[in-house]
């Protein structure tokens, strides 16, 4: 990858294209009609008076190729945990260190708001995940099942 990847904070303007990446990491996890949140609503979430999420992004050429989305957790063990929802590269900017970059811009900054950690989600069965968290020396945990109550609004 010859051109430079930028590491930025997200914008409102990011919001489309975020969205889209969301879309094809829906369509890798095999979920592709589970993506129902609006542009609209995304981006008041992330931008609006009470913003409920952050994130950074990776820009190539103009181009965001890659996002890290969190939010805050509080845990009653270990207080306010950044939360990482989201960590996606699309698929023809993989394997040029973006991911890498992607979480350091996140470990950096859950330790300058001095959260005591960042935990997050991996499918069981996503090893090209597992393994750059393996690297990444995280702690992969078994034991707890995802519970989930939805609503129709």
């Amino acid at each position: 990858m010859d051109t430079p990847i930028i590491i930025r904070k997200a914008t409102a303007e990011d919001c489309p294209r975020m969205l889209e990446l969301v879309l094809e990491l829906a369509i890798y996890e095999r979920e592709p009609d589970a993506v129902t949140v609006t542009e609209a609503h995304f981006t008041e979430s992330g931008f609006g008076e009470h913003p409920v999420w952050w994130a950074f992004v990776a820009e190539q050429e103009g181009v965001v190729v890659g996002m890290a989305l969190y939010y805050i957790r509080f845990s009653t063990w270990k207080g306010q945990r950044m939360y990482l929802e989201d960590l996606l590269v699309t698929e023809k900017a993989r394997r040029h260190g973006i991911g890498t970059m992607l979480m350091q811009a996140l470990i950096d900054e859950a330790k300058e708001k001095q959260y005591s950690g960042i935990a997050w989600q991996v499918l069981d069965w996503n090893e090209p995940a597992i393994n750059f968290y393996k690297k990444l020396d995280a702690s992969l945990d078994g034991e707890w099942i995802n519970c989930t109550l939805n609503f129709d609004n």
